[in-house]
């Protein structure tokens, strides 16, 4: 079966009623319109980055420099898609969260600051996180086209055809340090299920004829 956007598009998975710009840690899956492959490559189980793989990684990465109240985690490039963890924490003095007190410009403690765990609990001891979850994808999303647009005209890059990333995505509510570890060991360990992965093009046909371009769970899941 020919991949068809109009026919397999990506259902979003957001919670109704749920609020996403609260403090929490979030999986995030974010595709490239019609699978298209152009991030670089799985060689032996192994993912060699384009390029433009590299852009993307490098923009993912920079995140937490640009928008106060936001951290990464766990993150990996496949050929066309990302996966990654968001962690809103609200923001903290200057802009970055630490772990403990955090000191004033003149040494005296400002008070707690917001951690993993109380992000995790979606209690973070901080002012409220300034950007939402879908804030957070869609200016990734919005600078990572821009940046692969100029690599296409300065650098010959592979053109994509109307949009690079798939207009949804995927995200889950990370609830617990148990599901942090099993969300980080699934990102580390993807290039080596490639042949297996549901965005692999070769899948396609086989994944169609279960609904797996709609949501499925991670293998660790019930189904």
């Amino acid at each position: 079966m020919t991949y068809n956007p109009d026919i397999h598009h990506r259902r979003s998975i957001r919670l109704k009623g749920y609020e996403y710009s609260q403090a929490g840690a979030y999986f995030v899956t974010v595709c490239t319109q019609n699978r298209e492959c152009l991030l670089g490559e799985i060689v032996d189980g192994e993912m060699r980055l384009n390029d433009a793989g590299r852009m993307i990684q490098r923009i993912w990465h920079e995140i937490p420099v640009h928008y106060s109240g936001v951290e990464v985690d766990a993150f990996v490039v496949m050929p066309n898609h990302i996966h990654g963890v968001v962690i809103l924490v609200g923001a903290a003095p200057r802009g970055r969260p630490d772990v403990g007190n955090a000191a004033s410009d003149t040494g005296q403690a400002r008070g707690p600051v917001p951690t993993m765990s109380s992000a995790l609990s979606g209690q973070a001891r901080g002012p409220a996180p300034t950007m939402s979850l879908p804030d957070v994808v869609h200016r990734f999303k919005t600078m990572t086209t821009k940046l692969y647009i100029d690599g296409v005209k300065q650098s010959g890059w592979s053109p994509f055809f109307n949009r690079l990333w798939q207009r949804n995505y995927y995200e889950r509510i990370i609830r617990n340090e148990d599901s942090l570890a099993r969300i980080r060991e699934y990102i580390v360990n993807n290039p080596l299920q490639w042949a297996l992965d549901r965005e692999n093009p070769a899948n396609v046909e086989a994944n169609d004829s279960v609904g797996a371009n709609n949501y499925s769970p991670l293998p660790w899941e019930e189904r």
